[in-house]
């Protein structure tokens, strides 16, 4: 992959926010730090958990500069906000001296309660039930409105722009380009025409689903489980930084894991907790293994475009080799023939 020698690249955005300028964008707005300061894992922004002179804890996220407009990161925190009025457990950034979004030095943040919280055990039906009904409340509420300002999770924006950009950057090796670009195109291709295998009832891809406000990244990693007592407990989310509009099956897809047995029997156990709150449209399942392509190539541009962060070298050491995009062709291949078997039924 071609990078500028170190001597010639400039500075991360990133460079300039020390701990001092943390600390200082809280007191900014009131919020005094008593000088303890965790830095939290967090790749696409900064995020830090700051104990208050009080005692209390508070979570500053300062967002990656140039991702999202400012009317975009509002319609995030309009949507938290809408979801912990409707008693959704979401953590919604507070409201201080009348905004949820503050800027400082260059930096736009903003500032949520500190809450903890575990990954939930996904091998435990009852936690996928319940699951299952936490993302049903969500989309309950997601489907009220659209995003006027966020994007939609589509072929275009997730696949089609990620390869041009891949290609006009040079960012594959000449040894493994044709290839990617090959398997790449083939599979966009079955996306695109919904040519995948959808059984007697017909054909149905991304352009045929409803589409609501998503969380958009619903992965293990991004839901935190609290211990069940007397004063509540469960699944609750903390973050909405890739909220955007797509269809309700995109919530779902990325809590599956393992052999299709088992995929089936998860699923059956999300959608058994899904379908207590809200209807579920079984036709979305064919569109399971084309969001899993379109992640995939989108994940080799996020890589690539994050490239000038210093902390993409050090934790994805890997990426940009030969190695590497062999085996994203591999991949591809891979999803290619997933997208023509029959999809997961529950």
């Amino acid at each position: 992959m071609t990078t500028p020698p170190p001597d010639t690249a400039p500075p991360h955005p990133y460079a300039t926010l020390t701990p001092d300028l943390v600390l200082d964008a809280l007191a900014g707005i009131g919020l005094y730090g008593d000088g303890r300061l965790m830095a939290l894992g967090s790749y696409e922004n900064r995020v830090y958990q700051a104990v208050l002179e009080d005692g209390s804890r508070v979570v500053a996220k300062f967002y990656r500069p140039g991702r999202w407009s400012d009317a975009q990161i509002l319609e995030e925190h309009a949507f938290a906000q809408e979801l912990a009025a409707a008693e959704v457990p979401m953590v919604a950034p507070l409201a201080i001296e009348g905004s949820t979004l503050h800027h400082h030095a260059g930096f736009a943040f903003s500032v949520s309660p500190w809450r903890g919280g575990r990954t939930p055990e996904l091998d435990d039906f009852e936690v996928l039930e319940w699951l299952g009904r936490f993302l049903a409340r969500i989309h309950n509420v997601g489907a009220a409105r659209p995003f006027a300002c966020r994007p939609a999770l589509d072929l275009q924006g997730f696949g089609q722009e990620p390869r041009d950009w891949l290609l006009a950057q040079q960012i594959i090796p000449m040894d493994q380009q044709t290839a990617w670009l090959t398997a790449c195109d083939k599979a966009l291709e079955l996306i695109a025409a919904g040519a995948y295998s959808t059984g007697a009832g017909g054909r149905f891809g991304l352009k045929d689903a409803s589409l609501l406000r998503l969380h958009g990244d619903c992965h293990p990693g991004n839901v935190l489980w609290t211990p069940v007592d007397e004063r509540g407990g469960g699944p609750h989310f903390v973050d909405l930084d890739d909220a955007r509009t797509g269809p309700a099956v995109q919530d779902l897809w990325m809590l599956l894991s393992g052999e299709r047995r088992q995929r089936t029997q998860q699923l059956s156990a999300l959608l058994d907790g899904y379908e207590q709150l809200r209807s579920f449209d079984r036709r979305e399942l064919i569109l399971i293994e084309p969001l899993r392509t379109l992640r995939l190539i989108h994940y080799s541009a996020w890589l690539a475009r994050r490239w000038q962060d210093p902390i993409f070298p050090i934790n994805f050491p890997w990426f940009g080799s030969s190695d590497y995009w062999r085996g994203q062709v591999d991949l591809l291949h891979e999803q290619i023939e997933a997208m023509q078997e029959e999809p997961l039924h529950a």
